[in-house]
């Protein structure tokens, strides 16, 4: 998932980041509510999670804004106003959820994935076929010729990314920032041991590969090697 996190408290977005980066995701922060706006607007994130009390533009006016305008993107509030008149203006205002604080991340970690489930992005296919490999990006299930393939979460994104791009090259700066979440080179061969790891659990015992290493470019999931 691509998560956008709306947060004025840098000390808790910087938390929710790190939190939801070690479970496998993508998550992007605005501090305040106009910013929030705007990244929800043009970015394809799969769930917002949007504080109430927000600088700028508080979070309710943040979600309705968006609704008027047709951003459909599921949105989850946080926010210290817990009672129930709380919980209702939040759902009225377009909120799909709504979790007072404090909260344990595993709740709010469990909440996320199933508004990321409930409501596919407009356009956006939820199952990648390459050959006899399938990616269902709801389940998080692959299979391989119908046999269930078990994927660690960075694996699963990898898989994910490359399939959503197969017969491309996908280049190591691609995969570090869309992958990764970096917009620097780190150095190291993270990449190179994930799509080791990647290729012996899709391709081992079968006499088609499909993950291919492009020599001087990248990497690429094609139905044959050409």
């Amino acid at each position: 998932m691509r998560i956008l996190i709306v947060e004025d408290d840098r000390d808790a977005a910087a938390y929710l980041v790190k939190a939801f980066s070690e479970a496998g995701h993508v998550a992007d922060h605005a501090a305040d509510g106009l910013s929030g706006y705007a990244m929800a607007k043009d970015g394809p994130y799969d769930v917002l999670i949007v504080d109430r009390m927000l600088p700028k533009l508080d979070g309710l006016s943040m979600i309705s804004r968006l609704r008027l305008e047709g951003t459909q993107t599921p949105a989850l509030i946080l926010s210290a106003l817990g009672e129930v008149d709380d919980r209702v203006k939040g759902l009225r205002a377009g909120g799909d959820d709504y979790l007072p604080k404090p909260y344990a991340f595993s709740e709010l970690l469990a909440r996320v994935e199933v508004l990321s489930r409930r409501r596919p992005g407009k356009g956006e296919e939820t199952v990648y076929r390459v050959g006899d490999l399938e990616l269902d990006r709801l389940s998080h299930v692959v299979k391989r010729a119908g046999v269930e393939i078990d994927l660690q979460p960075r694996e699963f994104r990898l898989l994910e990314y490359l399939m959503k791009n197969a017969g491309q090259v996908v280049t190591r700066t691609m995969l570090l920032e869309h992958v990764w979440d970096y917009h620097f080179d780190p150095g190291t061969n993270v990449i190179d041991v994930h799509v080791s790891r990647l290729r012996s659990k899709l391709d081992k015992g079968f006499e088609k590969p499909l993950l291919h290493t492009i020599r001087g470019a990248g990497y690429m999931i094609r139905d044959s090697a050409k």
